[in-house]
């Protein structure tokens, strides 16, 4: 089973060089990163600085602000 990402956060048109003054669209948009990325990221960013988490070691940031992001997910109701 995989995890669920929650698909990607900022989506981005894709595009398909031609020449100097013409483009043409992808059918497919680049995904960039997931929204579980994006929801891990905020979530590592609020523990930081935060004295409680201060004897952490980065792994076990990590673990946890992955875990905040299944959990926003999940509320999310897409899981």
């Amino acid at each position: 089973m995989s995890k669920n990402t929650g698909g990607p956060a900022f989506p981005v048109p894709g595009y398909k060089f031609v020449d100097e003054q013409h483009f043409t669209k992808y059918a497919k948009a680049l995904p960039g990163m997931t929204l579980r990325d994006y929801f891990a990221a905020k979530a590592i960013q609020a523990s930081l600085p935060d004295p409680a988490y201060s004897t952490w070691d980065a792994e076990r940031h990590a673990r946890r602000a992955y875990s905040v992001a299944d959990a926003m997910i999940a509320a999310r109701g897409i899981e």
